[in-house]
């Protein structure tokens, strides 16, 4: 079938033994890729209540079918498991140059099971796959580990990888590719490090069969001319500034996460801006692999303390070390968003259990004997300190490994964790954007921005008038934006393209240009209302993972200061989430009983029964 490999590798570590398998027709049109095909396979094949960290879980990295053709951003990939750090499904998302390759291998997903007795990496060549020993590499960190894979393999190959956080099981390690690229949230690097597994590394001479190559190239120019428009326009501040510009913007807003969430406004804001980013510290923007926008930094910092060279941070690390710590120092910030791409860590986490560790510590709930230093919002120092700490898991940072939410529960405190389904929250206080509240409550891997993100409606960016702080109608949109954003993840595109310039503004959550890119690599009769079936299939199979892992109603909430807690200043002044309104709507749009489970007459509409 155009569009797919058509080949799936399967690799089993415990026996060291490599096969291939092909794809079901039925199965890549109803799941198109990517997350949807992944969540298929660990539905169909892991028992919801593993072990994250043994291994019966499974670990699988999945492309879609834009991944590696002209699609405008078709260089993504999706990496779904288990979570050691929630205990439910997640999948973690990344771009770069390594999804590209990958495909071109003339593979569509790795499926990775069991546990090697040794470390080892995978090697995979044009259809040509090999387990090869990694003891040498063990230890390493991501850069260097890098090097070494490309020097015995292919100096083209590209690499994915865990760094020490992997290897030492810390909750909320990441997969890194590319060196500065993370499949980041929710500890997808602890399970491969659980499977004693290094790396990944692909070299592909492959090219992705296309049904219409006229019509997917005509489609492309098209998008990459609205992209040049806009740039031309001096309106493409992600080139300009890459996310780290949002900073600024959350701040006006009133939705910054400052001190743990404590308040909305940090009025340092500028300075930890991508304005000020790109004054200070900007070498150069970086795409991924045929990405137009380009809206990676790579930034260079001369200090005594943080120097350092390497991409970011983002937004959301700027948030998380930044503002949710009080820290206003930009080079503190770049070095720890430094060491975690170099030692395998998710910023967001990180950043945010740091966080909670100091409100717990200003509140007199961790002592200074426990942490081995003071710990008070601000301190630029210790979250770079506390960042190598918690990869390595030394001292204090052992216990900051575990994420936020555990860390909480032992000082007898969980609810300064601010975390759904144990998964810290990313750079948005639902407060001031009551969308994102039900979305961090009914996400099914936890609170992530990028499984619905309705700020795009909240603030404006499709062009709706919203009332950000209404939570009539949000339901709605968070629902709708779900399965978008299953389709985005399954199709193998970036979420920052396909929302900006594959929506019809005209028709807001309308996917028209997504089902004419996908009709002309696929040739399958994808149309905006298709896809969104796909989307909300694939949201309701990963539910059905998440009530068999033993969720429940009672885990689609929120942390105490968002539903009780009204925010104390700035523009959101006095809100809070009104979760309990919300939460019955959502369910009813989405066709599942008061206790949020599926109908059977929605499984059966979704083929699902």
């Amino acid at each position: 079938m155009p569009g797919w490999m058509n080949r799936i590798l399967r690799v089993d570590l415990t026996e060291g033994r490599l096969t291939e398998e092909t794809v079901d027709p039925d199965l890549a049109r109803a799941y198109l890729g990517g997350r949807g095909w992944a969540i298929k396979y660990l539905h169909d094949e892991v028992d919801p209540r593993v072990e994250p960290l043994s291994a019966r879980n499974k670990l699988l990295l999945a492309t879609g079918p834009l991944t590696g053709t002209w699609a405008p951003s078709g260089a993504r990939y999706m990496v779904v498991t288990k979570s050691p750090l929630t205990g439910a499904l997640t999948c973690a998302n990344s771009g770069g140059e390594f999804p590209t390759e990958m495909k071109r291998t003339g593979y569509d997903m790795f499926i990775i099971q069991g546990r090697s007795p040794r470390p080892v990496y995978l090697w995979v060549k044009d259809q040509e796959a090999e387990l090869r020993p990694a003891d040498h590499l063990w230890g390493l960190d991501v850069p260097s580990t890098e090097e070494a894979v490309r020097a015995e393999t292919d100096p083209r190959a590209r690499v994915a990888c865990i760094g020490p956080a992997g290897e030492r099981l810390v909750r909320m390690a990441a997969i890194m590719n590319d060196k500065h690229r993370a499949a980041g949230r929710a500890g997808v690097g602890a399970v491969m490090g659980s499977k004693n597994l290094k790396a990944v590394a692909v070299r592909g001479g492959r090219k992705v069969p296309l049904a219409d190559p006229e019509g997917l190239a005509a489609i492309s120019r098209e998008v990459r001319e609205e992209v040049a428009q806009t740039a031309r326009q001096g309106q493409l501040v992600l080139r300009d500034y890459g996310t780290a510009y949002v900073s600024l913007m959350t701040h006006q807003a009133g939705i910054i996460p400052t001190r743990n969430f404590q308040t909305g406004l940090f009025p340092p804001a500028r300075d930890i801006s991508g304005y000020t980013l790109t004054e200070k510290y900007l070498l150069h923007p970086r795409p991924c692999h045929g990405c137009p926008v380009a809206c990676g930094r790579v930034t260079r910092v001369d200090h005594p303390l943080y120097g350092g060279q390497g991409e970011g941070p983002e937004y959301e690390t700027l948030a998380a070390f930044g503002s949710s710590c009080g820290v206003d120092d930009l080079a503190a910030i770049t070095k720890a968003n430094y060491l975690c791409n170099e030692l395998g860590l998710d910023t967001i986490s990180t950043g945010m259990t740091i966080g909670c560790a100091m409100e717990l510590f200003e509140k007199g709930y961790l002592t200074r004997a426990e942490v081995g230093r003071s710990l008070a919002f601000g301190d630029a120092r210790a979250v770079v300190e506390l960042t190598r700490q918690t990869a390595l898991r030394r001292g204090f940072g052992d216990r900051l490994a575990e994420g936020s939410h555990r860390l909480a529960s032992d000082c007898g405190h969980p609810e300064l964790s601010i975390s759904a389904k144990k998964l810290e929250f990313p750079g948005y206080d639902p407060r001031g954007v009551k969308g994102m509240g039900i979305l961090y409550a009914t996400s099914n891997i936890g609170a992530s921005h990028m499984k619905g993100d309705t700020i795009y409606v909240e603030m404006g960016y499709l062009s709706l008038e919203v009332d950000r702080f209404a939570w009539q109608g949000k339901p709605h949109y968070c629902k709708e934006l779900q399965d978008i954003f299953a389709v985005i993840d399954s199709a193998g595109v970036c979420v920052f393209v396909a929302m900006r310039h594959l929506v019809d503004h005209d028709q807001s959550l309308a996917m028209t240009r997504l089902s004419r890119l996908l009709e002309a690599a696929t040739g399958v009769g994808y149309d905006p209302a298709g896809l969104a079936r796909a989307g909300e299939r694939i949201y309701n199979l990963e539910r059905l993972f998440l009530l068999g892992a033993g969720f429940s109603r009672g885990d689609d909430t929120l942390p105490p200061r968002m539903l009780r807690e009204p925010m104390p200043e700035g523009p959101a002044k006095g809100q809070v989430v009104e979760l309990d309104r919300m939460l019955p709507e959502y369910y009813r749009l989405r066709g599942w009983d008061q206790e949020g489970r599926p109908t059977a007459a929605k499984l059966t509409e979704l083929g699902l029964a």
